[in-house]
């Protein structure tokens, strides 16, 4: 079993929850989203009233509460830590490789609109196939590689408009 901690956000406080403590977790699903917990012998009503799974987000509410609650795993984290995002919010308008690669394939072109989430090339990198998405809806502005080509972390990769 895996005991690395998840790391919790709720609002602007974080803090770490291990395996174990979920494992205690006493709560029981009412019905449509709604569950009544347990916790160190007190009672709460919680609710779930929004999820976001891209951003991996859900909004409760305890005992008339509300909470934006986040939690990551130790994939999330490592994520974090190498300065990727998934699922950001933020308006870009270049694509630049996340690591040193080869590419391996692309699957855009110059002036396709493409959706958010949609696949525009695959990099090779560390013998693993890393998808680049695209972050929003947008247009191909330009593509500054072909096929083949060995890039480095932070290389230019696509401008969108």
């Amino acid at each position: 079993m895996d005991n690395t901690p998840f790391l919790v956000q709720v609002n602007e406080t974080e803090f770490t929850i291990s395996p174990e403590m979920l494992s205690a977790f006493d709560g029981i699903k009412m019905h449509n989203g709604k569950f009544h917990v347990l916790q160190d012998k007190k009672s709460y009503k919680a609710e779930i009233l929004e999820v976001n799974f891209d951003e991996k987000v859900m909004r409760i509410k305890v005992n008339g509460n509300c909470y934006d609650v986040k939690i990551l795993d130790k994939y999330d984290r490592l994520v974090k830590q190498i300065g990727l995002t998934v699922g950001g919010t933020h308006k870009t308008n270049s694509i630049k490789s996340p690591m040193p690669g080869l590419v391996l394939q692309i699957m855009a072109e110059v002036g396709q609109s493409v959706i958010k989430g949609e696949t525009l090339l695959i990099l090779e990198a560390m013998k693993m196939e890393n998808t680049i998405k695209a972050p929003a809806d947008a247009v191909i502005k330009s593509i500054h590689v072909a096929k083949g080509a060995a890039i480095d972390k932070g290389q230019l990769l696509i401008e969108l408009e």
